[in-house]
């Protein structure tokens, strides 16, 4: 299959409207969530027989929201044991080896 310039580019410009279009997609389900979210939560209150004056639904600043993910965060993860601070160091020895030689017998130019 022999493609021209023309067709690649046509591909290209095809392939980035479709991933364009997907990343619009996206954003507008995203920011739409917090909307369906309430009008569900009205519709409960509705079907209950209350109003959403008297209980109004209250949004709770980003802020607040992070800090009670943090707090749980926090207190649900293991925390680890206290460590004693003491750094050790173990000399190795390195024994000679004869594969760091050997490029000296392959190479020509390391030879003598």
């Amino acid at each position: 299959m022999n493609l021209d310039w023309a067709d690649v580019f046509v591909i290209a410009l095809v392939g980035y409207a479709i991933v364009f279009l997907v990343l619009a997609l996206l954003v507008m389900i995203y920011k739409n969530i917090p909307k369906f979210i309430d009008f569900q939560a009205k519709r409960k209150l509705r079907r209950q027989g209350k109003t959403t004056e008297d209980h109004s639904i209250e949004k709770m600043p980003a802020e607040v929201n992070v800090a009670i993910a943090l707090a749980l965060s926090l207190y649900l993860t293991p925390s680890h044991d206290e460590e004693s601070h003491i750094i050790t160091i173990k000399r190795v020895s390195r024994t000679y080896s004869p594969w760091n030689s050997k490029i000296y017998g392959v190479s020509g130019v390391f030879s003598r």
